[in-house]
């Protein structure tokens, strides 16, 4: 997720309010193991003179909710009669009402079907407007609904497959939602009487029963109808995800029962609906995991960033009851501890050492590292994570060990991922970004703007010949290539009261000989991971004199092989790049801020500002959180941009992106003007090799402009002010 390499998660949770017409109970659970028996329900209760909220109350036989309400009298009559906890057939009942309550469910709820039209609705509408917002693009927009009852997308009279009021309510309200004329340019020259036809559809088990062609797959309708197609909903659905991706395929909103529950997903699912008519028996991970995926344009490419990566869950409870379960169902399966720093948690971080090789600060130290933030008072004893760890991590000044403090970037990175909780937004906190006039119309914010708005070209000049001797000369001394091999170890297990403490006495090595695989095409593979031709592949691998380590093993040769070749031609590129200016008429257009619309989350990622371009800065960490901050409180700066997603640089590492373009007053009276990029880390080991050469490249770029427009890399906006009085 911090690597924006899956989608960011927004659910929406539909909540009913204000409906207390009616004699609302919900049975919670029940309760036998103590005499008397007890049931936990959920009702309306009256507080103060007039509010009504909704609580949970304990009750047992003979209770009368008129009391419990705080005299309301809907509840009138509704005395408990019976608490019945037979397995499977938990209820309550009433000494004077009809009325029966199972486990988990409720009287005197709004209509569910009305509820369920509603959670169709709003799926339709986000749907469309992420189609005004992606298709441009490139990129098909898909929606997934989970229903628990197949008979409610389609059922079957004599084989004859039937809309079911699911797909009845869908057509009706895709019907009404295409009609608003914000809509209008996506519908251009269609039909709108029919254009639900052919955009939903879904493909269950019982289908293949109910109506088999001889090769076994559904004959498929559109929408529900009985109209058969060209193809079957299985082979789309479930197959042929490069054609479902397509603009030439109608399908966009699939209904899914069990069929799509394991092993399918699709990149540009952007919503989820869940119209189970009860809670889900599906893991919630299973249902967010079949839309995670970046999303894949009408050229096969991945396209980034959370602008476009955006998952909403239309959910059946509320968004804090989906939120809390879904970080519950981590924690459980996949050992994660939300909010706890664990002692062996600093163990893997990465140790480079000076012969290239990588060590790790291991148990022992990871163990005085968790008692040094236990004696700060940075967790409990329990590793708790406290108030005063996650201030210090906001303002980058944790108190580490003096032993660890060249790693101080590494382990704060990993307490940043343990002391937030599972980042999910409230579609409901959503908002558009609006433009600041007083400051985009402004001409400080043009002069600002008409320093950094060129574009350039650039060229790397490299000697291939230096490329080739360093290449195979780390190859030569650095390459560690064994061969495969059984490790056997036999240990002594003692008991005491820490557990099964196990030690071991005896280890032995045997090497795997077989040579029962293929030796594969290594330099195709490494053309492809390098971009270098052939001839300079083959010569880096002669020179090195080790081709003997890609018979014993060779994955392992490709992969160690393939990672020194980039990280050589990374230090070539950025040393040989040459960035040119192009000509006045190439540069991005200022009123592009106006053309792209920016949303960002109340209270999670939004901050209100008067300086900046628009009325609310949204940023992406708390790095950024903190320099809006400052920028919005500092006397020098004057106006800032967060640089849009659009603002990128070519770079020969993929495009680059900045985050702050920033005037700053000295004086009252000398103005500078910056390019920002905040980092949590200042030190070029902390950042990834291609994140390092594109900042280095975005570095060239600014010189090249000409405008006097300076660059610098800030982990906080002190180090910035130190920078800029240079």
């Amino acid at each position: 997720y911090e690597r924006k390499l899956v989608k960011q998660i927004e659910v929406a949770g539909i909540e009913v309010r204000d409906s207390h017409n009616k004699a609302y109970i919900k049975l919670l659970k029940v309760d036998n193991r103590k005499s008397p028996i007890t049931a936990q329900i959920e009702m309306d209760v009256r507080q103060g003179s007039s509010e009504v909220k909704r609580k949970k109350k304990t009750v047992r036989s003979g209770d009368d909710l008129l009391d419990f309400s705080g005299g309301r009298d809907v509840y009138d009559g509704y005395i408990i009669e019976d608490i019945y906890c037979e397995k499977d057939n938990e209820y309550i009942s009433f000494t004077s009402k009809p009325e029966i309550v199972r486990l988990n469910h409720a009287i005197g709820q709004v209509n569910d079907d009305e509820y369920k039209r509603l959670q169709i609705r709003k799926t339709i509408e986000e749907h469309l407007d992420k189609e005004m917002q992606l298709r441009p693009q490139g990129l098909k927009v898909l929606s997934l609904f989970f229903i628990d009852r197949v008979a409610n997308y389609r059922w079957y009279d004599d084989g004859n497959p039937q809309p079911g009021k699911y797909a009845l309510m869908f057509e009706e309200e895709y019907a009404r939602a295409i009609r608003k004329p914000k809509y209008h340019i996506l519908f251009e020259g269609a039909d709108l009487e029919t254009a639900a036809k052919g955009v939903h559809n879904g493909y269950f088990a019982v289908d293949k029963k109910k109506d088999a062609t001889g090769d076994g797959m559904l004959r498929e309708s559109r929408g529900a109808g009985t109209t058969q197609a060209d193809e079957s909903a299985y082979q789309l659905i479930m197959r042929d995800k490069e054609k479902l991706l397509s603009f030439d395929s109608k399908l966009k909103f699939i209904f899914s029962h069990s069929a799509l529950r394991e092993g399918w997903d699709s990149p540009n699912v952007f919503q989820i609906c869940t119209l189970n008519e009860t809670r889900s028996v599906m893991k919630k991970r299973q249902e967010i995991g079949r839309g995670m995926r970046i999303a894949v344009n009408q050229d096969g490419e991945r396209v980034h960033g959370f602008d476009v990566n955006r998952l909403t869950v239309m959910a059946n409870e509320s968004y804090e009851d989906f939120a809390r379960q879904l970080q519950k169902e981590i924690e459980e399966e996949e050992g994660i501890k939300f909010g706890v720093v664990e002692r062996h948690l600093f163990a893997n971080i990465p140790v480079p050492t000076g012969d290239h090789q990588t060590e790790y600060l291991g148990v022992q130290t990871s163990q005085k590292v968790w008692d040094h933030l236990k004696a700060k008072g940075y967790i409990d004893a329990r590793g708790n994570v406290q108030d005063s760890l996650k201030a210090d991590l906001k303002a980058g000044q944790v108190d580490l060990p003096e032993e660890v403090k060249d790693h101080a970037a590494q382990i704060a990175a990993v307490l940043r991922k343990v002391a937030g909780n599972l980042n999910i937004k409230n579609a409901n906190d959503r908002k558009q970004v609006k433009l600041n006039k007083a400051v985009f119309l402004g001409e400080e914010f043009k002069e600002l703007w008409d320093r950094i708005k060129y574009r350039t070209t650039f060229r790397v000049d490299f000697d291939t010949e230096k490329l080739i001797e360093q290449c195979s000369d780390e190859i030569r001394k650095s390459l560690v290539v064994g061969r495969a091999r059984f490790i056997t170890r036999k240990a002594q297990l003692a008991v005491d009261r820490g557990g099964l403490q196990a030690n071991v006495v005896q280890e032995s090595v045997a090497v795997y000989e077989a040579r029962d695989y293929q030796l594969p095409d290594v330099v195709s593979y490494l053309q492809n991971e390098t971009n270098l031709t052939r001839r300079t592949l083959v010569e880096i691998m002669t020179r090195s004199d080790r081709l003997q380590d890609f018979k014993n093993n060779p994955q392992k040769y490709i992969e160690q092989v393939s990672a020194i070749i980039r990280h050589h031609m990374r230090l070539f590129i950025v040393d040989g790049i040459k960035y040119q200016r192009l000509g006045d008429e190439y540069y991005y257009a200022q009123e592009l801020f106006k053309e792209n619309e920016l949303y960002g989350y109340l209270s999670r990622n939004m901050l209100e500002s008067k300086k900046s371009v628009f009325d609310h800065v949204v940023y992406d960490s708390d790095v950024e959180e903190e320099f809006a901050r400052s920028f919005e409180l500092s006397d020098e700066v004057k106006i800032y941009a967060k640089l849009p997603g659009w603002f990128k640089i070519d770079t020969p590492l993929g495009s680059y992106n900045p985050d702050w373009a920033v005037l700053v007053e000295m004086d009252g009276q000398e103005r500078l003007y910056f390019v920002v990029e905040s980092k949590g880390s200042l030190f070029t080991d902390a950042l990834r090799p291609t994140e390092q050469g594109k900042i280095d490249c975005g570095r060239e770029h600014f010189k090249a402009l000409g405008t006097e427009v300076g660059f610098t890399v800030a982990n906080s906006y002190e180090t910035f002010t130190e920078q800029m009085t240079r």
